[in-house]
């Protein structure tokens, strides 16, 4: 049974009531014993260190009737619980392992929720390009690596928003001239706290123009030589 927590923003609280964050929960704890999903496994760090943290973005986006894409979602963080909340959100999400797609096509159906794709590849040979509201990443690569691999996929006057640590300042400024190059501008850095301890920020980078189609190159190139 979902039992009451001390978040620091109470605004999210009321989301997080919502039964269906309790049979995710269940369900991914299962599932991750057979299948490696996550490290984070006890319940209240699920619910603090992936749905309320996954959650912030609403606080800075109006998410309703938008198309996100979500680059590397893993186990569905941050695009599902932001799907949970907002019903009209129509949710596109890439992975490169086909056993987490698996996962979440199983999650989707446990939730009774159906327009989320969910698309087993690798970002860098994804066609949809300039094509979405928001496109969001947590947690996949360093920000000068992985704007290529995000923004050109936002449509010009939406947002690439990247989930980072507290200590995002070297990032940021590896990935400036590569925002620059893909059409982007860094508009804000937001950041929050996640429990009495640890401290996260939300980068949004906004697309002020259309990317080149030869954006994204191959990861090796990426790699190899970032913009």
């Amino acid at each position: 049974m979902y039992r009451k927590r001390n978040y620091l923003d109470t605004q999210l609280n009321e989301y997080l009531d919502n039964p269906k964050f309790h049979e995710y929960f269940v369900f991914l704890v299962e599932m991750n014993k057979i299948t490696n999903l996550t490290r984070i496994t006890e319940e209240d760090s699920v619910y603090y260190r992936h749905f309320y943290d996954s959650l912030v973005l609403s606080k800075y986006l109006n998410l309703k009737e938008k198309t996100m894409l979500d680059v590397g979602s893993g186990a569905g963080f941050p695009s599902l619980p932001l799907r949970i909340i907002e019903p009209s959100l129509n949710v596109t999400i890439i992975d490169s392992l086909n056993k987490r797609i698996k996962f979440l096509d199983e999650l989707l159906a446990k939730l009774d929720i159906y327009n989320v794709r969910n698309i087993h590849g690798r970002a860098e040979d994804f066609t949809e390009r300039n094509d979405f509201d928001i496109v969001t990443s947590r947690a996949v690569a360093r920000l000068n690596l992985l704007v290529e691999l995000t923004l050109p996929f936002v449509k010009p006057g939406g947002y690439f928003v990247a989930y980072k640590s507290i200590d995002y300042l070297v990032e940021l400024d590896e990935a400036k001239n590569g925002i620059n190059q893909l059409g982007g501008i860094i508009e804000k850095v937001e950041e929050y706290a996640v429990d009495n301890e640890e401290r996260h920020v939300l980068i949004f980078i906004k697309k002020i123009r259309k990317t080149d189609d030869k954006y994204p190159r191959s990861f090796a190139k990426i790699k190899s030589n970032p913009l």
